[in-house]
């Protein structure tokens, strides 16, 4: 389906969120699969080949933020549980293990509750109680903050829920994290505190039973208490009551949001079928098969095909064909193999790995613009730029704007050196390790090869000066002997 991007919000100060309106009117593209997929690894390999042909029409954008993947998980006994923004293709099957795993913990903890005879009247038959005079000398930095802003520290009694909320539903994640995101959001507070976790944060162990006393809880109780704003921590305290309930159930529906190690968080409550309605503005359009037909025999070459041309055609290994498909490169990469300046192979491994690991090393490569790209190519095709002196210019043109490859190469002093240049030096380099080379022989080629490549890196071809090298050392060998 296509649809438009929607304004997006950037921030929250207080009462107010500000949204940015500058997406709109940019079309977004859904896929959607049926509910065919049955394992947390599956559901990668298919967004990975959903991507693949995506890029395969050059027609959409790339990079982080331009494609994500939304997943819809549920497992037996559980609930339909909608996860947006999934940014990062391997943690796909993570998200959905996570998600597995959360669900099967919340069962466990109904199943807990029900042995406990926990009832749901019980729950919603809970009053909200004032405690902030029992925190007025408290150690806890975050109850004093709040309560020296006139804030206040509202409590409330979860019964039969004792040791529940440090229960692990995910990894790093406990049930009572869970129902502090409830709270969160719809009581705009910081967080809870609970008494799983207590004493802790310079709360006391008095202060502890205190607050227990109030609110009329015993051991088999779980209490939880919220410092803020009087209207918004009574919103958050509800919230925590309506998820407490729920745990009664089980799984509840919910849209939740992804995090970056594989957990996820709520997000909020999954859409009813009041929203599912006809769009009213949009006239529908009606595809035909002729249309169908024109676009079928339109269509680019699929990824695996493409990956085979790239093997027999330019003779690269699978891994080094697959990262260009996989890349943003591709196009460029043909552009400048068709030239026949350089390498294939070279060509590939530098589009892909050394730029990938200048990117890592905080280059940002794409501020090299396409045809100084090539430019370098042709240098390194002609004899005049050593192909080790890539990362170099690469990373010099990436804070040179406007500047050119012959420009790079004069500033970083890598204009090739003669070969009667080369041979000069590595005759002086042979005199002074004559003894080293009689000693050790042919074993001695390492050590002086690599004294050369430190010097002349980036302004020699490797391969020039290891075979005038080995010839050098041939002739020392040699003239022992006689």
């Amino acid at each position: 389906s296509l649809e438009e991007d929607a304004a997006r919000k950037v921030r929250e100060d207080g009462s107010s969120i500000y949204y940015r309106i500058d997406r709109l009117g940019i079309p977004l593209i859904e896929v959607a699969t049926a509910p065919v997929i049955t394992s947390p690894s599956e559901a990668e390999r298919v967004a990975f080949e959903i991507g693949q042909i995506f890029r395969a029409t050059g027609k959409v954008k790339r990079g982080i933020g331009t494609i994500r993947q939304d997943l819809n998980i549920s497992i037996r006994d559980g609930a339909l549980m909608e996860i947006k923004g999934v940014q990062e293709l391997n943690l796909i099957s993570k998200v959905v293990e996570y998600e597995v795993q959360r669900q099967l913990s919340l069962l466990r903890i109904k199943e807990e509750l029900g042995r406990r005879g926990v009832k749901r009247e019980e729950i919603s038959g809970q009053r909200i109680v004032d405690v902030t005079s029992i925190f007025k000398g408290t150690e806890c930095k975050v109850l004093r903050r709040a309560i020296r802003r006139d804030g206040r520290v509202l409590s409330v009694k979860l019964p039969g829920f004792a040791g529940l909320l440090g229960v692990e539903v995910e990894p790093g994640v406990t049930f009572g994290r869970e129902i502090a995101d409830r709270a969160r959001f719809w009581g705009r507070v910081g967080g809870i505190f609970h008494t799983d976790e207590l004493p802790a944060y310079g709360i006391t162990e008095d202060e502890v039973r205190r607050l227990r006393d109030s609110v009329g809880a015993d051991d088999g109780d779980c209490v939880v208490f919220v410092a803020d704003e009087a209207g918004r921590a009574s919103d958050a305290l509800r919230a925590v009551l309506q998820r407490a309930a729920e745990a009664l159930d089980g799984v509840p529906e919910e849209t939740r949001a992804a995090n970056p190690d594989g957990t996820t968080r709520y997000m909020r409550p999954r859409p009813g079928a009041a929203r599912m309605y006809p769009e009213t503005d949009v006239p529908p359009v009606m595809i035909d098969e002729d249309y169908i037909g024109r676009i079928r025999r339109a269509l680019p070459l699929h990824p695996r095909v493409r990956r085979e041309r790239l093997i027999r055609n330019y003779r690269l290994n699978e891994k080094l064909a697959s990262q260009l498909l996989n890349s943003e490169y591709l196009d460029l990469f043909e552009s400048i193999a068709g030239r026949g300046s350089a390498s294939p192979t070279l060509i590939a491994a530098t589009l892909t790995e050394t730029f990938k690991a200048l990117m890592r090393d905080g280059v940002d490569v794409r501020r090299v613009p396409d045809n100084q790209i090539v430019r370098m190519f042709d240098l390194v095709g002609s004899g005049d730029l050593a192909k080790e002196a890539i990362p170099q210019v690469i990373s010099w043109l990436s804070t040179h704007e406007g500047s050119s490859v012959e420009d790079a190469v004069k500033s970083l002093g890598l204009a090739m050196i003669s070969r009667e240049d080369l041979e000069r030096i590595i005759d002086g380099l042979v005199a002074e390790n004559r003894d080293v080379i009689v000693e050790r022989g042919e074993r001695a080629f390492g050590p002086l090869m690599g004294m050369i490549m430190r010097r002349l890196r980036g302004r020699v071809k490797a391969d020039l000066a290891s075979r005038i090298l080995k010839e050098k050392i041939t002739e020392v060998l040699g003239g022992g002997k006689s």
